[in-house]
C-alpha cells in the first residue's frame, strides 16, 4: 500500500469511527435525551461530518465531472444518492436517513479503496517486469570502466557485467563465465550458465563472475526495452467482453438516472403518492444501479490475468488476446526450435559415386558457408578443415530450398529434395531419420549430409497438457521430409502433421486449417506457435500468435500476440490455462453483480429493499467481485 492509499485509508477510519460513535448515540438515545426536539437536526450535522470525511473527493469529482459535461457515472450517482437521502430530513412525513446515506459514502470509498489497492497489486506485479530496466552499462573507455546510459552504447561496444549487475544490452560474451538469473523474464529459477560465445539478453542479472560482452543491438532495438513496450501497450487492447461492459456502462447508466427519476416524482405527481416513500425509493434505486461491479472488476480481471501471466515469463499483449487464447481448440506447431531443439548436428554422411564423406562435407560446407540457417550452421561446423572463402564464388542461398555455390571452380549445390528437383538432378532417399540435405556438384548427385535435430524434453508432454486443457487438435507443420515429420510426430502423439512445405506453404496450410473450421461451423480458435523469426506471416494470420523461446528475438515480439519467454513447450498449456482461469473469473463477476443488482432494483422499485440492501448491492458485490478478479494473479499451473 502505498503512501497515497495510506491516507486515504486512515480517512477512512477516523470517518468510521466518527460514524460508529454518533450512530451509537442514536440508537441509545443520547441524542434525543442530550438535545430534545433539536436531536435530529443535530443528528443531521453530526452525520455529516464522517460523511464529508470520508467522501468530500467524491462530492468534488462529481461537481467537477458536471461542470465538463461528464456528470452521469458513479460520483454523480453516490453523490445524489447519499445527498438525497440526507435532504429526506425536510420531509416532516419521512424517517430520518442521515445515517444511510453517511454509510453509502463510507462504503463506497472502502469499495474504492480496495479496487485501488488490486488495481496497484495487479500493476506490482507488471512492474516486477519494469524491474529489468538496466539503469547503466560499464564500458571501457581509455583503460578506465566508466557507468554510462545504456542509450550511449553503440553496437560492436563491449561492456563488462560485475556479478550482480542487470546486463544493459543484448551481446555475445567475449570474455568470463558466469551463472544469469533469468526468472524476470522466463519465470525460471534455475540460472543460466553463459560462457565465451553465448548469447546474452538486457534484462537479466549475472550472479556470480564477471563477464564482457559485445553488443549486438542498440538499446532502443533490445530485448528488454521491446519488453517494456509490449506491457505498458497490452492495456490499450481490450477484449471484447470488457469493451461490452463500458458500452454497456455508457447507456446503462442514463437509463436507470431517468428510471430513477421517473420512480420519484411520477407516483407522487399523478397518483398522489407519498413524496417521502417515493423519492427514498429513487435514491435507494440510484445507489443500486451504480455500476462499480461490472466497470471495476472486468477490466481488473483481465489486467490480473495479465500481470499473472507475466510472473510466469508469459507476455500477453492485450486482454483480447488473453480471450482469444481461452477459445482455442487447435493448436498448429512449427517443428523446428519449437518441438525439437533447433540444434543440428550431422549424424552421417552418405556417399553416392566415387566422392569421399570427407570431400561431400568440405563442398557442402563451402556452398553453404554464405547462410545462417541453422542446418547450414552445423554442416561448417561439422567440417573439420578452415573455411577458404576465397575457393568460394556467387554464393547463394534459396530459401526453402538450399544454397547454391561456385566452390573451386564448380557448381555445387547443396539442399533439399525440391532443390534437387528444380535442378532435374537424380537423388537418392537415405533410409535414415533426419533431415537430409542432399549434395550435387557440376549437375552430378555426389551423396547427403544427415542432420540430426532433437526433440525438447517436454515436448511429449505438452501435446498431452494442451489435450487436458481442451484444445481438440494439435498440428505440426515443417519443411522436414515425410518420413523425418511423421518419426517426430508419431514420438510425440501430434494429432496431424504437414510436411516438406516451404515458408509461404505454412501460411496456405493455416488458411485451410481456418477454412476447415469455417466449413465445419467449428467456433474454437486457431493457434500458432512459432519461433517467430521465419513464422512472422503466420503468427499474424493464426487466431492467436504464440512466439516460442523468443528472448531477444525481434520477429516474435513483433509478430505475435503473446510471447513465452523460454523455449518449454509446456507453457502453452500454461498460457491457455491462464485464459480460461481469467474468463471463468470476468463471467463470475459479470453475472454475479447483474443478478444480484437487477434483483435489488426490482425490490427497491417496489419499496421492499432500503438503503442498507443498497449499500451491499452496490458496493458490497464490487467489493466480493473485486475480491474474485484478484483471484486472476495467482497463476497455478494446475488450474
Amino acid at each position: 500500500m502505498n503512501a497515497k492509499q495510506k491516507r486515504w485509508r486512515n480517512r477512512i477510519l477516523v470517518a468510521i469511527v466518527c460514524f460508529v460513535a454518533i450512530y451509537a448515540a442514536e440508537l441509545t438515545g443520547l441524542l434525543d435525551q442530550t438535545f430534545g426536539e433539536r436531536a435530529l437536526y443535530v443528528e443531521f450535522v453530526l452525520f455529516l461530518i464522517p460523511f464529508v470525511l470520508a467522501g468530500y473527493d467524491v462530492l468534488i469529482k462529481a461537481a467537477k465531472n458536471i461542470a465538463h459535461g461528464h456528470g452521469l457515472d458513479e460520483n454523480f450517482l453516490m453523490t445524489v444518492a447519499t445527498l438525497g437521502a440526507f435532504a429526506l430530513v425536510f420531509f416532516p412525513d419521512s424517517e430520518p436517513h442521515m445515517a444511510e446515506g453517511a454509510a453509502v459514502m463510507l462504503f463506497y470509498q472502502v469499495g474504492e479503496l480496495f479496487q485501488s489497492y488490486a488495481v496497484g497489486k495487479s500493476r506490482k506485479s507488471i512492474s516486477d517486469m519494469m524491474d529489468i530496466v538496466p539503469e547503466f552499462a560499464n564500458v571501457m573507455r581509455d583503460g578506465k570502466l566508466e557507468k554510462v546510459d545504456p542509450y550511449e552504447v553503440s553496437i560492436g561496444d563491449e561492456i563488462v557485467v560485475k556479478p550482480g549487475e542487470r546486463i544493459a544490452l543484448d551481446g555475445i560474451v567475449v570474455d568470463g563465465k558466469s551463472q544469469i538469473d533469468t526468472s524476470a523474464l522466463t519465470g525460471e529459477s534455475v540460472p543460466r550458465s553463459a560462457g565465451a560465445g553465448d548469447e546474452v539478453i538486457s534484462g537479466c542479472v549475472n550472479m556470480t563472475g564477471s563477464l564482457t560482452v559485445r553488443v549486438i543491438k542498440e538499446y532502443e532495438d533490445s530485448t528488454v526495452n521491446r519488453i517494456l513496450e509490449l506491457v505498458e501497450n497490452a492495456a490499450d487492447k481490450k477484449a471484447k467482453t470488457e469493451n461490452f461492459i463500458t458500452r454497456f456502462a455508457r447507456y446503462y447508466t442514463p437509463i436507470v438516472v431517468g428510471l430513477a427519476v421517473l420512480i420519484a416524482f411520477v407516483p407522487p405527481l399523478l397518483f398522489a403518492g407519498v413524496w417521502a416513500d417515493w423519492v427514498l425509493r429513487g435514491l435507494t434505486f440510484l445507489v443500486v444501479s451504480c455500476p462499480c461491479a461490472l466497470v471495476i472488476s472486468v477490466p481488473l480481471s483481465f489486467f490480473g490475468g495479465i500481470g499473472g501471466a507475466s510472473k510466469a515469463g508469459i507476455l500477453v499483449k492485450g486482454s483480447n488476446y488473453l480471450e482469444a487464447l481461452s477459445k482455442v481448440d487447435t493448436v498448429v506447431f512449427d517443428k523446428t526450435g519449437t518441438l525439437t531443439s533447433g540444434t543440428f548436428e550431422v549424424t552421417d554422411v552418405v556417399p553416392s559415386g566415387t566422392f569421399t564423406k570427407g570431400e561431400i562435407l568440405e563442398f557442402a560446407a563451402h556452398a553453404e558457408a554464405l547462410s545462417n540457417h541453422p542446418i547450414a550452421l552445423s554442416i561448417q561446423r561439422a567440417y573439420e578443415g578452415r573455411l577458404d572463402m576465397k575457393r568460394v564464388a556467387q554464393g547463394e542461398e534459396i530459401s526453402g530450398h538450399g544454397a547454391k555455390a561456385e566452390v573451386d571452380g564448380k557448381i555445387v549445390l547443396a539442399g533439399n529434395d525440391k532443390l534437387m528437383y528444380m535442378h532435374g538432378i537424380d537423388y537418392e532417399t537415405a533410409d535414415l531419420v533426419g533431415t537430409q540435405v542432399h549434395v550435387a556438384v557440376d549437375g552430378h548427385y555426389v551423396g547427403s549430409v544427415l542432420i540430426g535435430d532433437t526433440v525438447k524434453a517436454d515436448s511429449a508432454q505438452a501435446i498431452v497438457d494442451l489435450h487436458n486443457v481442451g484444445v481438440k487438435k494439435t498440428v505440426m507443420l515443417t519443411g522436414d521430409r515425410k518420413e523425418v515429420a511423421e518419426a517426430v510426430a508419431d514420438s510425440l502423439g501430434v494429432d496431424e502433421v504437414r510436411s516438406e512445405l516451404l515458408p509461404e506453404d505454412k501460411v496456405d496450410a493455416v488458411e485451410k486449417l481456418l477454412g476447415a473450421k469455417e466449413t465445419n461451423g467449428a467456433s474454437g480458435g486457431l493457434a500458432f506457435v512459432g519461433d517467430g523469426i521465419n513464422d512472422a506471416p503466420v503468427l499474424m494470420r493464426a487466431d492467436v500468435g504464440i512466439a516460442m523461446g523468443a528472448m531477444g528475438s525481434d520477429a516474435a515480439i513483433e509478430a505475435a500476440d503473446i510471447v513465452l519467454m523460454d523455449d518449454r513447450p509446456t507453457q502453452i498449456a500454461s498460457a491457455i490455462r491462464v485464459s480460461k482461469k481469467t474468463m471463468r473469473i470476468v463471467w463470475q463477476n459479470i453475472i454475479f453483480a447483474l443478478g444480484v443488482k437487477f434483483a435489488v432494483l426490482v425490490l427497491a422499485a417496489f419499496g421492499v429493499a432500503n438503503m442498507w440492501m443498497a449499500v451491499f448491492a452496490d458496493v458490497g458485490v464490487a467489493v466480493i467481485a473485486i475480491l474474485n478478479a484478484m483471484r486472476a494473479l495467482r497463476i497455478n499451473s494446475k488450474n
